[in-house]
C-alpha cells in the first residue's frame, strides 16, 4: 500500500474523529441553551433585568473580535494550500492574538461584575429574586465554559504554528491546522448563539 493512501486514509480519519469531538461539544453547549430556554421562560422580567446588566458594548466588540479571527483562520487555512506559508504563519498569529484579545476583554467584563459584588454565591447576588441567581449563574457558567474553550483553543493555534515553523504542517499536510481551524470555528460558532442570548435579548 502506498504511503500517499496511507496518509489519506490518517486525515480522513482525523477529519472524522474532530467531527465527532465538535458533535461532542455542540450536544454540550445545546443542552446548556436548552436550559437557559426554560429558565427564561419560567423567569422573563428577571432575565430581562439581569441582561440589562451586561455590557453591550463589549459584548460586541468581542463578537466582532471572534468574527474577525474566524476570517483570518480561513485566510491561514487557504494561504497554506497557495504555498504561501509567511502569510499563512501572519494570518494564523493574527488568529491567536485576537483569540486572546478577547480573553483580555471578558476579564474586564467579569472583573467589573465582580467588583459590583455580582458573582455566584456572593452575598450581593443572593440578596436577589431567584431568576437573577439563575441569569447569572449561567451567564457566569456558559461565558466561562465558552472561555475555557477560547483558552484551549488559543493553546491549539499556538501548538500548530510552531509545527509550521518546524516544517510538520506543509501544503500537503495539513490536516492539523484544518482541525484546529475546525475547532476555532465552533468557538465562534458557540458564541454567536451566546451574545443575542445574554447581551440582546431583553
Amino acid at each position: 500500500m502506498s504511503t500517499a493512501l496511507l496518509e489519506h486514509r490518517d486525515d480522513a480519519g482525523a477529519k472524522i474523529g474532530m467531527w465527532l469531538f465538535l458533535l461532542t461539544e455542540l450536544l454540550l453547549f445545546g443542552g446548556l441553551f436548552v436550559l437557559y430556554s426554560v429558565y427564561r421562560f419560567r423567569h422573563p422580567g428577571e432575565f430581562h433585568d439581569g441582561a440589562m446588566e451586561l455590557n453591550l458594548i463589549l459584548g460586541s466588540v468581542n463578537t466582532l473580535i471572534l468574527l474577525t479571527s474566524s476570517f483570518t483562520m480561513v485566510l491561514s487555512i487557504a494561504f497554506l494550500r497557495l504555498v504561501k506559508r509567511g502569510a499563512s504563519l501572519l494570518a494564523l498569529a493574527m488568529t491567536i492574538l485576537l483569540g486572546l484579545l478577547f480573553l483580555v476583554n471578558k476579564y474586564f467584563e467579569w472583573s467589573a461584575k465582580i467588583n459590583h459584588g455580582i458573582f455566584p454565591n456572593s452575598p450581593e447576588l443572593l440578596a436577589r429574586s431567584h431568576g437573577e441567581i439563575l441569569f447569572f449563574g449561567l451567564y457566569y457558567v456558559m461565558t466561562g465554559l465558552h472561555g475555557l474553550h477560547v483558552v484551549i483553543g488559543v493553546l491549539l493555534l499556538s501548538i500548530v504554528m510552531v509545527w509550521m515553523v518546524r516544517g510538520k504542517i506543509t501544503p500537503d499536510r495539513d490536516i492539523f491546522l484544518e482541525n484546529a481551524g475546525l475547532y476555532w470555528h465552533l468557538i465562534d460558532l458557540i458564541w454567536i448563539y451566546l451574545f443575542p442570548l445574554f447581551y440582546l435579548i431583553t
